[in-house]
């Protein structure tokens, strides 16, 4: 990987958020930081709804991590209760 953290912007995230969309219409799907905490930074002004999730160790994309959007599973699985159906 490149010095920085580079965050590729998923379609997910680009349907989630319009200012996301906004950033890939005029700067292309890739943006360099200077670490994850200042692209999570820059995630989170993007409005609800999208986050940084790191790139898999065999990823051969050339990224660091991606910002995607969507729901988030619910607060049940990470409390570790059960959750009805």
């Amino acid at each position: 990987m490149s010095e920085g953290y580079v965050l590729e912007i998923k379609p997910s995230a680009r349907r989630q958020s319009s200012r996301a969309g906004e950033w890939v219409h005029e700067e292309g799907a890739r943006r360099l930081f200077e670490s994850k905490a200042l692209a999570r930074e820059w995630a989170s002004q993007r409005r609800v709804g999208v986050w940084v999730q790191d790139a898999a160790p065999h990823d051969a994309s050339g990224v660091d991590g991606y910002l995607v959007g969507g729901q988030r599973a619910s607060t049940a699985r990470h409390t570790g209760r059960q959750s009805s159906l």
